[in-house]
C-alpha cells in the first residue's frame, strides 16, 4: 500500500467492466460505449477513434495500429493493422528520387500506407457488436465541438513546432505556437472526414476523395504513393498467430513481427532465469534488465523484419538455449562495453486496455509513430501522415531494407497474460523504442515484486538507448550511484520514458484492478 502523505494516486476497482487510456475522455467514451451495451472490442475502438482526435500528436487514423483481444474462454488473437510500403518504394527509385540514408522524419518516403482504419473495421465487423459507424461518433463529436488541451498534449505539442512550421501544418498552430493548456482546439476538417468514413466505411477513407487528397499531398512532396497503393490499404489488415512465451508461471502474449513484441518477450525469458528480490528498484535487477535490453535490441535491429518478405527466426529466438545464452553474458558488476555480434551464441517502437463485464479483453495501441508523424497534413483532410517507414533500413541486403508492398519493423506493441487459459494481466507501455523496455519492466514489477498496476507503472524508468543510459529524473540517487558503479553511462531526460496503462483481472475476489500512467494525461475507470 502507497504511503498517503506523498503523492500519487490510487489503483481503481471495480466489479464489472474497466477501461484505462491516456486521456479521460476516451476512458469515459469507452465505459459509456460498454454500458448502453458495447463490449471491449467496441470500446476499444471507441476510444482509439475519440484519442486519434484529442491527442493528435500521438495517434490518428493516419497512422498503424496493433491488437490483441481475448473473447471470454476463447484462445488470443493477433491483429496487424501496420501499412506497406508503396508499390513503387524499391531502393533504386528512392535513390533516383535523391534518398541517400534514412531519409528524413518530415519526408514523404517515410509514409507507408495507414493501416489503422481498416484494421477497426476488420475488428469490429469479426469481434464487436457495433459497426464503425456507432464508434466514431464520440470522435466526430470532439472533432467538431473542440476538445480542451491538456498538460501532457501541450508539452508534447510545443516540441513539435519546429516540425509542423516546416511541413506548413500552420493549422495545428496558434499565432505560431502550440496552443495553451486550457485551450478549446477543434479540428473540423477531421470531423467531416470522420463522418464519410462513418457514412461508407473504410473503403471511405481507403478510397474516393480522402486517398485521393492523401495521395495528392504526398505525391506533391515526390512521393511515390498512388491511390492503388491506399485501394490496397483496404484489405492490408490481418489476423496473424500471437506469439507467446513464459514468464513467472503466466502466458505472455504478443503480436509478432513485424512488431517488436518478440523484444519484449526476450527480455521477459532471460529476467525469468534470475533471482529475484523485493525491491523493484534493487541495482543489481536494474542494471541486469538494462544488459538484457542491450543484448536483445542489438538482435531486434539485426532481424526483426515483415516476414511476409523475410526470415524472421522467431522460434530461435525465444528459444530457451538462445535466451539462457544471452543471460550468461551478463555481469552483475560490470556493464558490457561491447556486445557480440547478434546470432553468435547460436549457428542457426498510444495503448490502451479495456476488459468487458463478460470477461472479453482488448489490448490496442495505435500510433502515428514520432509526434504528429511526418508531420504531413493531407490537405483539406484533418488527417497527419504517420512516419511508420521510419522503421525501414535503407541498406541493400539487410532483411528489413525498405521493398514495394513490405511492412517495416514496428515499435508499438499490445500485450496481455494470461494463467490457466484466462486473461490475469492486460497491459502495454507506449513510448517508440522504449516500449518492450517498458513492458517487460511493468509486467515484472507486478509478477515478480507483487505491486499493483498503478504502483507498478508509477515506479521511475531508465533505458539504453544509443550508447547512453538514459533516467527519469525521479530515479533514486542511490540506483544512480549503483549503476554509474557498473559503468553505465548516465544521461538525464527532459521527456520521461513513454506511457502505459494496465488492468489486473483479480479472480479470486471477483475484482478488476486498473492503473494508468501519470506520465500522461489520462485515467482508469471503471463499473
Amino acid at each position: 500500500m502507497r504511503d498517503f502523505q506523498f503523492p500519487g494516486r490510487s489503483p481503481v476497482y471495480a466489479t464489472r467492466a474497466m477501461a484505462a487510456t491516456s486521456m479521460p475522455e476516451a476512458t469515459l467514451a469507452a465505459i459509456e460505449c460498454m454500458r448502453a451495451g458495447g463490449n471491449a472490442m467496441d470500446a476499444a475502438i471507441t476510444a482509439a477513434a475519440v484519442l486519434a482526435v484529442i491527442e493528435p500528436q500521438s495517434t490518428g487514423i493516419g497512422g498503424d495500429c496493433f491488437v490483441l483481444y481475448k473473447p471470454k474462454g476463447k484462445p488470443v488473437v493477433a491483429m496487424n493493422g501496420s501499412g506497406r510500403a508503396p508499390a513503387g518504394a524499391t531502393m533504386e527509385a528512392l535513390q533516383a528520387a535523391g534518398v541517400k540514408g534514412t531519409p528524413r522524419n518530415t519526408s514523404p518516403h517515410v509514409v507507408t500506407i495507414p493501416g489503422a482504419v481498416s484494421a477497426w473495421e476488420t475488428l469490429l465487423q469479426t469481434y464487436g457488436t457495433k459497426g464503425l459507424d456507432a464508434a466514431l461518433q464520440p470522435a466526430i463529436k470532439f472533432a467538431e465541438d473542440g476538445f480542451v488541451v491538456t498538460p501532457r498534449v501541450n508539452f508534447d505539442w510545443s516540441h513539435t513546432v519546429d516540425k509542423l512550421s516546416e511541413t506548413g501544418a500552420t493549422s495545428f498552430l496558434v499565432n505560431g505556437a502550440a496552443p495553451k493548456v486550457g485551450t478549446v482546439f477543434r479540428n473540423a476538417p477531421l470531423g467531416a472526414s470522420l463522418r464519410k468514413i462513418a457514412a461508407g466505411g473504410a473503403k471511405a477513407f481507403y478510397e474516393g476523395e480522402l486517398a485521393a487528397a492523401m495521395t495528392a499531398e504526398l505525391r506533391s512532396r515526390g512521393g511515390l504513393h498512388t491511390e492503388a497503393d491506399f485501394a490496397a490499404g483496404l484489405t492490408a489488415s490481418q489476423f496473424v498467430t500471437p506469439i507467446t512465451h513464459k514468464f513467472e508461471g503466466r502466458d505472455i502474449w504478443e503480436c509478432p513481427p513485424n512488431g517488436s513484441g518478440i523484444v519484449a518477450l526476450m527480455i521477459m525469458g532471460i529476467m525469468d532465469g534470475f533471482a529475484h528480490g523485493s525491491d523493484a528498484l534493487d541495482p543489481i535487477r536494474v542494471h541486469r534488465h538494462i544488459e538484457a535490453a542491450r543484448l536483445v535490441y542489438r538482435d531486434r535491429d539485426a532481424f526483426l523484419a515483415d516476414p511476409a518478405q523475410a526470415d524472421v527466426p522467431v522460434e530461435h529466438l525465444l528459444s530457451e538455449s538462445y535466451l539462457s545464452g544471452l543471460r550468461n553474458l551478463i555481469d552483475n558488476n560490470h556493464a558490457m562495453q561491447l556486445l557480440p555480434t547478434p546470432g553468435s551464441l547460436h549457428k542457426d517502437t498510444i495503448y490502451l486496455s479495456v476488459v468487458d463485464s463478460e470477461g472479453n479483453a482488448c489490448s490496442l495501441i495505435n500510433s502515428v509513430f514520432e509526434n504528429f508523424g511526418s508531420g504531413i497534413l493531407a490537405g483539406n483532410t484533418g488527417i497527419f501522415m504517420h512516419n511508420r517507414g521510419l522503421g525501414f533500413r535503407y541498406e541493400h541486403g539487410h532483411p528489413n531494407c525498405i521493398a514495394p508492398n513490405k511492412r517495416p519493423m514496428h515499435t508499438i506493441i499490445p500485450s496481455m497474460a494470461t494463467k490457466n487459459g484466462e486473461t490475469e494481466y492486460v497491459f502495454g507501455v507506449m513510448g517508440a523504442h522504449y516500449q518492450p523496455m517498458g513492458q517487460s519492466f511493468v509486467i515484472g514489477n507486478m509478477l515478480q515484486y507483487g505491486l499493483n498496476p498503478q504502483a507498478a507503472i508509477d515506479l521511475p524508468r531508465y533505458f539504453p538507448y544509443a550508447g547512453k543510459l538514459e533516467l527519469e529524473r525521479s530515479i533514486p540517487t542511490r540506483l544512480r550511484t549503483a549503476l554509474a558503479a557498473r559503468g553505465h553511462d548516465i544521461v538525464d531526460l527532459d521527456k520521461p520514458h513513454g506511457g502505459g496503462q494496465a488492468i489486473f483481472i483479480d479472480h479470486a475476489n471477483g475484482v478488476l484492478v486498473g492503473g494508468s500512467d501519470p506520465r500522461k494525461d489520462g485515467c482508469a475507470l471503471g463499473y
